[in-house]
This record gives C-alpha cells, sequence and structure tokens, in this order.
C-alpha cells in the first residue's frame, strides 16, 4: 500500500528544511521566493494534501469567525442570534471565538463604518448579511484584501472574490409566493398588495422580482398594486396596508416578503370575523407566524431554514480560513409550510419573549 507523503518528505524533496516547508504549507512567510517555489514544486509531485487539523493543532489554532447581522426588532434576525449562540455552545472554546455586530438595517454607510472597522482585527472569516451598493461591494473586498474569508448571508452582494453566499435563491422563493397566490386565485380576477422592507436590500428585490413575474406570465388575469416598503417596522407595516386597505377593499391575496409581519398579523386579526381576509403569505416560520398559521389569520409562510445557514455559514468561513479549494454547496431549499405540515416547535433554547418584528 503506499505511503501517504508528509511534511518530511515535502522538505527532503525540496531540498529545505523541515520548518522552511512547515512555513511555505501554513503561508506564514519569511521564506525566499526560491525555496518557496521548491517547496511548492515538490508538493505537486508528491501529491501532498495539508492537513488542516494537525497544522492547526500544532499552532494551536483559535478561528475568529464574525457575524454581521440588522439591528432593530426583527424576529427572523432575533432567532439567527439565537442559533449563533447554539452552535457557539456546541463548539470547544479553545477553537472558536465568535462576535455579533449589529448594523442598523438598510443603512449603506453605517455598514460600510462597520466592515471597515473591522479590518486588521485579525478575523478569519466575517459573515455578513449584505446591501447590494458598490460602497458596500468595495468594503467587503478590502476586507478579502486584507486576508479575512468573507461570506455573505441571506443577501447577497455583488463583489469580487468573496467565499461565497449562503442563503435560498430568493428569485425562486418570491415566484414561490407568486404561485401561491394565483393559484389561490383560480380564475378570479384578484387583487395582491406586496410589502417589502426595502429596494436596497438584494434578498427583497429579488423576491419581488419573482412574484412579479410568475404573477405577470402565469396569471395575468390578477392586479398587482405598486410594493409598500415597510422597513422591516411592524407598525409602519401595519399603518401602510390598512390605509392600503380602505384605497383597495378589493384585495384578495398580500405577500410580506420581509419582516414587520406582525404588523400584517394584526391587520388580518383586525378584519375578522366581520370581514373575509385576503390570502396571505408571509417569510420565516417564528413563534408569531407559527400562531398566525395555527390561528387562520395566515395560509402559508416561506422559510428559509435559518439552521441549515448558520451552519454553512460556519463551514465555509473554515474552509476558506484554512485555504482549502472551495466547494459550491448550492443554494438552500425554502421550505413551504401550511398548517397542515407545521414542523415542531424548536428545541434550540431561546428567550422567551415574543417575536417581535
Amino acid at each position: 500500500m503506499l505511503r501517504t507523503p508528509t511534511l518530511s518528505d515535502v522538505a527532503k524533496r525540496a531540498g529545505v528544511s523541515y520548518a522552511t516547508a512547515d512555513r511555505v504549507v501554513n503561508a506564514r512567510g519569511g521564506v525566499a521566493e526560491r525555496s518557496r517555489a521548491k517547496v511548492q514544486a515538490a508538493i505537486e509531485s508528491l501529491g501532498y494534501v495539508r492537513n488542516i487539523a494537525a497544522a492547526n493543532l500544532s499552532q494551536q489554532r483559535v478561528y475568529r469567525f464574525g457575524f454581521v447581522l440588522p439591528a432593530g426588532e426583527n424576529a427572523f434576525f432575533d432567532h439567527m442570534r439565537q442559533l449563533i449562540r447554539y452552535r457557539v455552545a456546541t463548539i470547544p472554546a479553545s477553537q472558536v471565538e465568535v462576535q455579533v455586530f449589529d448594523v442598523d438595517a438598510f443603512n449603506v454607510q453605517a455598514l460600510c463604518t462597520e466592515l471597515h472597522g473591522l479590518r486588521g482585527q485579525d478575523f478569519d472569516g466575517l459573515a455578513v448579511v449584505g446591501i447590494d451598493h458598490p460602497d458596500v461591494a468595495h468594503a467587503l473586498g478590502a476586507l478579502r484584501e486584507s486576508g479575512v474569508a468573507v461570506v455573505t448571508l441571506v443577501s447577497d452582494v455583488q463583489a469580487p472574490a468573496l467565499a461565497g453566499y449562503v442563503g435560498v435563491d430568493n428569485f425562486a422563493a418570491g415566484r414561490t409566493a407568486g404561485r401561491l397566490i394565483g393559484m389561490a386565485q383560480a380564475a378570479n380576477f384578484g387583487t395582491v398588495q406586496i410589502i417589502l422592507g426595502s429596494h436596497v436590500l438584494r434578498d427583497h428585490a429579488e423576491r419581488l422580482a419573482g412574484a412579479q413575474f410568475v404573477l405577470a406570465r402565469d396569471f395575468p388575469h390578477v392586479t398587482v398594486l405598486s410594493p409598500l416598503a415597510g422597513l422591516d417596522q411592524g407598525p409602519l407595516v401595519e399603518s401602510l396596508l390598512a390605509e392600503r386597505l380602505l384605497l383597495h377593499p378589493e384585495i384578495t391575496a398580500i405577500y410580506g416578503l420581509g419582516a414587520g409581519n406582525n404588523g400584517i398579523i394584526r391587520t388580518m386579526a383586525a378584519r375578522l370575523p366581520t370581514l373575509p381576509r385576503p390570502f396571505c403569505v408571509l417569510h420565516e416560520l417564528t413563534t408569531d407566524t407559527r400562531h398566525a398559521i395555527e390561528a387562520g389569520l395566515v395560509d402559508a409562510v416561506i422559510d428559509q431554514q435559518p439552521e441549515q445557514e448558520i451552519d454553512r455559514a460556519f463551514a465555509l468561513m473554515r474552509h476558506a480560513a484554512d485555504r482549502m479549494p472551495l466547494q459550491n454547496t448550492g443554494l438552500i431549499t425554502p421550505a413551504i409550510f401550511l398548517r397542515d405540515n407545521l414542523p415542531s416547535a424548536t428545541h434550540i433554547p431561546h428567550d422567551e419573549r415574543p417575536d417581535h418584528d
């Protein structure tokens, strides 16, 4: 049986010391270009594969990861913070340090300031809920150039050399919601109201485009009103939706593609039992959206499975930090929850306070 080549074999083949080969393999610098080239040639000829676990053990490495999430009252991102804490609790403290940074939602300048401030803080990886703006792309690119593995989370950003995007295909999620709404209208001439947080978030813009695309192509008899931007704030969403329903009592379906779900749920509850409520599709399965489905106030919830997103973000940041070839694991498939297929409540510890949008 062939023996797996070791770092000693690499050093011998390259004609350098073990310490020099080790410095090259673990990218610690301080090696002359000629020696580095010899070691790289020896690695290729021997088929040597770096033992990440052994290297980390010898260096007593502790990974430093950060998550940059939108601040404010948002049940989904509150749940993500809980998932991060739970995930960290399952990893030995000697192996990883994690910090969560809160940034004002939809604020490009605040996000850029935070990202620039994280440069030079020795993070191995950062997972960032992005805003698709050139300044944000530049800030992410600068972090990547400084050696940080950068992952976009939930909402992608067009920026060069990022480690990857972790999340769902938001255009497909929007198309799914559009089809559910179109099917619910049957052959009737329905009217649809879409509510997003902001156009500056790529995930919101893609969900909106997906829903509009399917409704226009496959359900041309359905009217789609101009979308409302509720900035993911429940009271604002409630106010905007109540006003729109007064102006357009013919609305037969509502699609809430961001947060602010409590505003929609309260509006639906206020209509019953005196008025029929529109067919309603929301995003993210939280305590409140679950209760709304069970109470008959909401018909469907599209969930992006945040447990998978957090696990994938950790794995991708570590993979990139270890300078391993990145593999495309594909987009996460969103789940569609109805009253009939609600999963059991999560067992992940969390605050007992109710969800708030």
